[in-house]
């Protein structure tokens, strides 16, 4: 298809709804003459005349009107097309994709994200929770929430919540049956519940000792792609989990958890929402970025 070949499509679709080279010429916001020249180049392209022009009245051809008739609709779904990709522009519509870690949306994520959609009903949030830290923008996600610490240079950040404090922590059986570390270092004579899947494995526990960063490389008898199972296990007496403290704040005032190696704990700055910095960023994403500003300010009123 050559370049040119739809130009005049929508001058002779004009013309033919208002049987008026002046009046579809001011729609489009061309000179009657520039119009003009739009239809002869297409009836050119096509080699049939489609408009008969005289000084009173504008008329389609028999050639014309089977044209217009083919054509019609196909170019009234284009144009109907534009305006709904156009509105994309204007205002938050459409599906949000996000990325983000499992156990962030019920500890974190679920206030922020049920205020917004109920702020903009146009907007479907859809939230894929995994812990790896892959390209997710090669998959199509608009966004992704990820700790600071692991944020590529080329990414702007928002920050969503924090810092972070990172704990471990067993089950009352568990602590029974094994004993109780003392320091980091003892966790390699311990089970270990540790998240992950193939080589993107997390069994490297950090934690903080005379204000140095420690880091013991763990490994216990499971390894399972959901931090939420991860957690049931820990809660079975299976072995220990590492873990923010406030997603498990609720098993430790339970009893089900126990806290170990507090003094070791470690921070992270917190949570980020982050996106490539030479992105477009949408009116659905804008939208939920500032909605994300407003909810951290609230929070610390």
């Amino acid at each position: 298809m050559e370049k040119d070949q739809l130009d005049g499509l929508l001058a002779f679709l004009l013309i033919a709804e208002k049987r008026n080279f002046t009046s579809a010429a001011q729609v489009l916001k061309i000179s009657p003459s520039a119009i003009s020249k739009m239809i002869r180049l297409l009836e050119a392209r096509l080699g049939v005349t489609l408009l008969t022009r005289t000084t009173r009245a504008t008329s389609l051809t028999e050639a014309g009107e089977k044209f217009l008739s083919k054509t019609a609709p196909a170019l009234g779904t284009i144009l109907a097309a534009m305006k709904e990709a156009g509105s994309f522009a204007e205002k938050p519509a459409g599906r949000l994709r996000l990325n983000a870690p499992q156990m962030i949306y019920p500890n974190y994520l679920k206030s922020v994200v049920a205020s917004f959609v109920e702020k903009y009903p146009d907007v479907t949030v859809e939230i894929f929770l995994e812990n790896a830290a892959t390209n997710i923008f090669e998959r199509g996600f608009d966004a992704g929430i990820r700790l600071s610490d692991i944020l590529a240079k080329d990414m702007v950040g928002i920050k969503l919540f924090g810092p972070v404090r990172f704990v471990v922590a067993g089950a009352p059986e568990y602590f029974n049956r094994f004993g109780r570390p003392e320091h980091p270092k003892d966790l390699l004579s311990h089970d270990c519940l540790c998240v992950g899947s193939g080589n993107r494995v997390y069994d490297r526990w950090e934690f903080e000792s005379d204000g140095k960063e420690l880091e013991v490389q763990v490994k216990g008898p499971l390894i399972m792609n959901d931090s939420m199972h991860a957690l049931a296990a820990a809660l079975d007496g299976l072995g220990l989990v590492y873990s923010s403290g406030d997603a498990i704040s609720d098993k430790v005032a339970d009893g089900s958890l126990e806290l170990v190696l507090e003094p070791f704990a470690s921070n992270s700055a917190g949570f980020y929402l982050y996106f490539p910095e030479r992105s477009q960023v949408h009116p659905k994403l804008r939208a939920f970025i500032d909605h994300v500003k407003e909810h951290a300010r609230s929070v610390r009123r």
